[in-house]
């Protein structure tokens, strides 16, 4: 439209506000076209975490200690002639281990064994003229003076016997330490001494050591006071503790990996170290593989009863260095980040310590996905997976949600119960 020049100066003033309007809602109409639409809601899995009886799982630090260890010590004097074993191997008990020149010790057996037919002729001499005299007494041929002297003479031949006797097994005893033996079954260290060298019971030469590695302890150090807690929450019923040989106890190697087999707690000490305030704990471990050595430096997980606490599924946890979170879903579908301390895990779940309450949900898958502040549709389980919603690490009891393919899931699609 073309306004003519001749209206006035109100008229053309109206005239280019109502074209200034025009142009203004042209404009938003071409950019309300041009706008994307919002992006739906992200697809995840979470778990309804709630609260379970969990182990409480104690991490405490220990060193390997043979079951029983034994110094090899020479018990006789003489030089030694030949190391008999192999070093580093198993021995049986009663295994010779070192030989000691014996001549010495053969010549005072020698010697015993004289004194013993010299003390025996006595003996046999004195009888002879007791039984000669016994007959004569009633017949008064010999005085009973004289017949009593006789009978003191043969008790005291019969002493010197038994004397000699024990003479001859103390030189027989000394002979056999010239064979040292093992004197418990286990594996032989190092040789201490060797052939030439001088050995000295008086001084109890060490030769070497044998110990027992199968199987062994391993010995923890608790803080008392942490124990005393541990004890006043178990009186206050909330911890359940077992028996003290009923405690599990998992040992961590110095490489990260977890030993195999379980032990069992069977001591537990009753006095305080005062330069350290704590109590000694032991456990015992089979170690048929040799992979457990004293001396070794291990940590230990012990399941020290169960408390009522929260877990999660261990892939739901956001571990960055010493910091871990998970995401939980709100009422209204928005996602938030939620710092967490972390306990033992437990049946690939974690033991959350703090930072979850019971009737909150946790994505389990997807959270990768998912910025803090951003909204989220959580997946309803399937049929087969509908035990999905309790993560007590069990088959059938949640905390991992069902996947594809797998046995008795045919295609089943990992999700659970969505806060219901």
């Amino acid at each position: 439209m073309i306004i003519a020049p001749s209206f006035g100066r109100p008229g053309r003033t109206l005239v280019v506000a109502v074209s200034a309007l025009a142009l203004a809602s042209c404009g938003s109409g071409g950019d309300s076209a041009q706008q994307p639409a919002a992006p739906p809601p992200t697809l995840v899995t979470a778990v309804t975490v709630r609260a379970e009886a969990v182990p409480n799982i104690v991490d405490l630090p220990g060193r390997i200690e043979a079951i029983r260890s034994a110094e090899v010590r020479a018990r006789t004097d003489g030089i030694i002639e030949r190391r008999l074993y192999q070093e580093g191997t198993d021995v049986k008990e009663g295994t010779p281990l070192f030989r000691i020149d014996p001549r010495d010790r053969q010549a005072a057996v020698q010697q015993a064994q004289a004194a013993v037919q010299r003390a025996e002729a006595t003996r046999l001499n004195a009888r002879q003229v007791v039984d000669r005299y016994r007959p004569l007494i009633n017949e008064r041929a010999v005085s009973a003076q004289e017949f009593e002297a006789a009978q003191a003479t043969l008790r005291q031949a019969e002493a010197s016997v038994a004397d000699a006797r024990a003479t001859l097994t103390r030189a027989q005893l000394e002979l056999s330490y010239t064979t040292v033996r093992a004197p418990i079954s286990g594996r032989v260290g190092r040789a201490q001494a060797t052939e030439g060298a001088l050995a000295s019971a008086a001084q109890a030469t060490p030769l070497t050591t044998i110990e027992q590695l199968d199987p062994v302890y391993a010995v923890f150090s608790q803080s008392s006071s942490e124990l005393q807690t541990l004890l006043s929450q178990a009186r206050a019923g909330q911890i359940k503790l077992p028996t003290l040989t009923g405690v599990e106890v998992r040992l961590v190697l110095e490489s990260g990996e977890e030993y195999g087999p379980i032990g069992r707690l069977n001591f537990a000490g009753l006095t305080v170290d005062p330069e350290t305030g704590s109590q000694v704990l032991r456990a015992s471990f089979p170690n048929p593989e040799r992979r457990l050595l004293p001396g070794q430096f291990v940590r230990g997980r012990l399941l020290a009863g169960t408390i009522d606490g929260i877990t999660v599924p261990q892939r739901a946890v956001q571990i960055n260095g010493s910091n871990a979170a998970v995401s939980v879903v709100g009422q209204d579908g928005s996602v938030s980040v939620r710092p967490i301390q972390l306990g033992g895990q437990t049946g690939g779940n974690w033991i959350i310590r703090s930072g979850l309450k019971p009737g909150e949900r946790v994505i389990v898958d997807g959270w990768q996905k998912v910025q803090p502040g951003g909204k989220v549709r959580v997946e309803e389980p399937k049929p087969a997976a509908a035990g999905a919603g309790r993560p007590a690490g069990q088959p059938g009891q949640g905390g991992t949600a069902a996947q594809p393919g797998q046995p008795g899931q045919p295609g089943a699609a990992s999700s659970p119960a969505s806060g219901r």
